[in-house]
């Protein structure tokens, strides 16, 4: 005969939250709008402490709830070696083709800059040679 052994879940005030959190997440933003609206018949402050902080989190006006769940479920095994290799692969691909992009935007952004300051230096050496040629005159 076996014996199973259950934990007792810990029951602080951060997980019970996380866990809430979580479990609104993977529901979607319903879920929060429908735990607001409960909030605001059960006791009006408990609404109105949802609505900020689904306004604050950014869950009100964003699909934050699906790209969190979207991306636990991008790196999690399909059970197909092949598949995965290649989804792996793909994604590695990706954060290069990405990593090459952000790098070019920056040299644009460097160029642009010091083309900006090379000009505001040609401006001010022009103003100054200015000056100078109506003191000598």
């Amino acid at each position: 005969m076996s014996t199973v052994t259950i934990d007792a879940p810990t029951r602080t005030r951060g997980s019970w939250l996380s866990r809430t959190e979580n479990w609104l997440d993977a529901r979607g933003k319903g879920a929060w709008i429908a735990a607001m609206v409960v909030g605001f018949i059960l006791f009006w402050p408990i609404g109105l402490v949802l609505l900020a902080y689904m306004i604050w989190s950014k869950r009100m006006f964003s699909s934050s709830c699906n790209r969190t769940r979207h991306a636990a479920n991008a790196f999690k095994s399909s059970g197909n070696n092949a598949f995965d290799a290649y989804k792996n692969e793909t994604l590695r691909r990706l954060e290069e083709e990405q990593d090459a992009f952000e790098a070019f935007l920056n040299r644009l952004r460097e160029a642009k800059d010091k083309s900006e300051f090379d000009q505001f230096m040609a401006d001010r050496a022009k103003k100054a040679d200015d000056g100078h040629d109506t003191v000598d005159a």
